[in-house]
């Protein structure tokens, strides 16, 4: 090829590649022009990477011109074709001279300029970040004052004290900060061990399971069969509300487990949990088997497992931590959530994991405001026990009740003994909380004069067998035993029952004693005061009726009940006939010792034999009056005489 057809054929793609230009400019500007703006063709998305907004290249603003500017009602766009950047790195005073409008001059410039600009940037402009301020004029810099925003209107709709700390709820950190981690490493090592053992000859590595914040699963708990979903109802005073639902999946093995329950056959339970492994009252009601059994750690085990499938079930929406979601126990799928977190609770209590279970208690308070678990009374003896005490003290300031928390019996101990480990830790702001705040000695004086009947029961709960306590007992201010409410009684029992062992410690001891005195002291001097005191608790607590009888004192107790094997047939039974027939108290509806017993008349005898040999089955006893069982069952001796 000659040069002057080369020349030629430069010259014809240079004119080529200037009349796209001009008619790529002459469309834009028509498209801005138009009324329907917004209706305009469908553009290349790449090519957005490398827009600008129109008032941003005529304002020229050189610190804004490289964020992306969105509007409430629409976005204004401008795309660009990568062919400008060569038609204008190649252009030539020719181009000046096609040009009709002067207005894209400073605009094409700055755009040659932006073109060079890294992609990450560019990206990171386009992001859809749950951060991004979508809905928002203005550079993106203003980020962290959004976030100060979302933070103010979080604290809003809940009380800030019950969010939740994660890290806190895994017990393994508590575990690790207490005993250090080679220790729980070894321990972890060993029970991995042993459940090898126990799962050899199965499939390991079939599945992952799904990462939780409340529990940890192990490798070999069965997938996730999703047979339970949360669905939401209502957003109402700031609160999101939630409730599970059931599958047909899940609604068959419940049927099947109703059936089992009413014969109290556990067998058949343990059956369900072969083809549903995440049917929740199945899993609850072997938890409580194994308790009774004394196997806690097998018991602890059903017991994450439920809360491993309550977790997974959780709503995309459903945020827990920030204490902004309720969960009411009045609707009948949601109780085995609160019936699980109780019983994780006190598990964690007993494995001496205290700040996991204070979160726990936490999740407890902010799920139901209601308090149907009554949370509210050990909330306290956690956070003494993890030794929170700045925390417990904004609580009983911060969270709202309709009644104030320190007149509780719990609350009016616990806040003295908040304040009496502040001042051991903080000897040197004494001066400034003395202005502000009672001390510890005067809000212990306080709680004697509101609940005078806690100290002789604690005398006996702990025990204190000093002399000094059998003299400041025979005070009558603090001999009598009833306060005259049932429901004050009720929750003194449960604190008793629930705090006894923090008063073993001998600073404890010493200033309970002297406020004590100092009591007795001011009484003889003043004898208003109590009076005074017992307008206040009458006031406080005037209801006749126990508001808080649903609320069992076993429940709130250390000590794990036990049962025979001759009578585990009877665990199934309501707690509450179960404690009062431990009492000696009267039982509705008595069941006389157990199940009614089976009958085996037109029954396969293979099938008898090997259901007679479950601990739990009942087919009456030679004593029993009845006799139609005794003379099927015993029959063959008879006739053998």
């Amino acid at each position: 090829m000659s040069g002057r057809l080369l020349k030629k054929f430069l010259k014809e793609q240079e004119l080529q590649q200037q009349q796209h230009h001009v008619e790529d400019e002459e469309e834009e500007e028509e498209a801005a022009e138009s009324p329907d703006s917004e209706n305009r063709p469908a553009v290349n998305p790449f090519d957005l990477l490398n827009d600008d907004d129109v008032d941003q290249l005529q304002e020229d603003e050189p610190e804004i011109a490289d964020e992306m500017v969105v509007g409430k009602d629409h976005t204004q766009e401008l795309s660009v074709m990568k062919s400008m950047t060569g038609a204008i790195s190649t252009s030539n005073q020719k181009s000046k001279k096609k040009k009709k409008k002067k207005k894209c001059k400073a605009g094409l410039t700055s755009i040659t300029n932006k073109v060079e600009e890294p992609l990450d940037d560019t990206l990171d402009f386009l992001s859809l970040d749950a951060n991004s301020s979508r809905h928002k004029l203005g550079p993106t810099k203003t980020k962290p004052e959004t976030s100060k925003l979302c933070a103010g209107f979080v604290k809003q709709c809940a009380p800030p004290t019950l969010q939740l700390d994660p890290k806190c709820l895994n017990p393994e950190n508590e575990l690790r900060r207490i005993f250090g981690s080679k220790v729980v490493k070894s321990f972890e090592k060993s029970n991995q061990d042993s459940i090898s053992r126990r799962v050899r000859g199965g499939r390991r590595g079939a599945h992952h399971t799904r990462k939780t914040i409340l529990v940890s699963p192990l490798e070999h708990w069965p997938r996730w069969d999703g047979s339970l979903s949360m669905e939401f109802l209502e957003t109402k005073d700031r609160y999101h509300h939630f409730r599970y639902v059931h599958s047909s999946y899940y609604d068959q093995a419940q049927r099947a487990f109703e059936a089992a329950k009413a014969i109290q056959d556990l067998n058949g339970i343990a059956s369900i949990l072969l083809y549903h492994p995440y049917h929740l009252d199945s899993l609850i009601t072997m938890a409580d088997y194994f308790k009774f059994l004394g196997e806690h750690q097998m018991s602890a085990d059903a017991i994450a497992k439920s809360l491993y499938a309550l977790e997974c079930a959780w709503h995309p929406t459903f945020t827990p931590l920030q204490a902004n979601c309720q969960l009411k126990i009045n609707h009948e799928t949601n109780k085995p959530m609160f019936t699980t977190l109780f019983t994780h609770m006190k598990n964690l209590d007993r494995r001496g994991c205290h700040r996991s279970a204070l979160e726990v208690c936490k999740l407890l308070l902010s799920l139901d405001l209601d308090d149907p678990m009554g949370a509210m009374f050990c909330v306290d003896y956690f956070a003494l026990r993890a030794e929170v005490y700045a925390w417990l003290e904004w609580f009983s300031e911060d969270y709202k009740s309709d009644n104030s928390l320190w007149l509780f019996p719990n609350f009016s101990y616990s806040l003295a003994i908040c304040r009496f480990y502040l001042e051991r830790e903080e000897p040197s702001k004494d001066d400034d909380t003395s202005a502000t705040k009672s001390s510890s000695a005067d809000l212990m004086k306080q709680a004697l004069m509101l609940h005078p009947s806690v100290l002789k029961k604690l005398v006996a709960k702990v025990p204190l067998k000093d002399q000094a306590w059998t003299n400041i007992l025979k005070h009558a201010f603090f001999q009598s035993e009833k306060t005259g409410s049932a429901s004050l009684d009720h929750l003194i029992n449960i604190y008793v029952e629930r705090s006894y062992i923090i008063w073993r410690l001998p600073d404890l001891q010493k200033l309970l004693r002297n406020s004590a005195l100092q009591v007795i002291e001011t009484l003889e001097h003043s004898s208003s005061d109590a009076k005074d005191w017992a307008c206040v608790r009458k006031e406080a607590f005037s209801s006749e009726n126990n508001e808080y009888g649903h609320l069992l004192v076993s429940d709130f107790s250390d000590t794990v009940p036990t049962l025979p094997p001759e009578n585990l047939q009877n665990f199934m039974v309501d707690p509450r006939m179960r404690e009062a027939e431990q009492n000696g108290g009267p039982i509705a509806n008595p069941l006389d010792g157990g199940p009614a017993p089976l009958d085996v008349a037109n029954r396969n005898a293979l099938a008898v034999l090997f259901e007679s040999m479950l601990p739990w089955v009942n087919y009456g006893g030679r004593g029993d009056e009845g006799g139609n069982e005794e003379n099927q069952v015993d029959g063959h001796e008879q006739d053998d005489d």
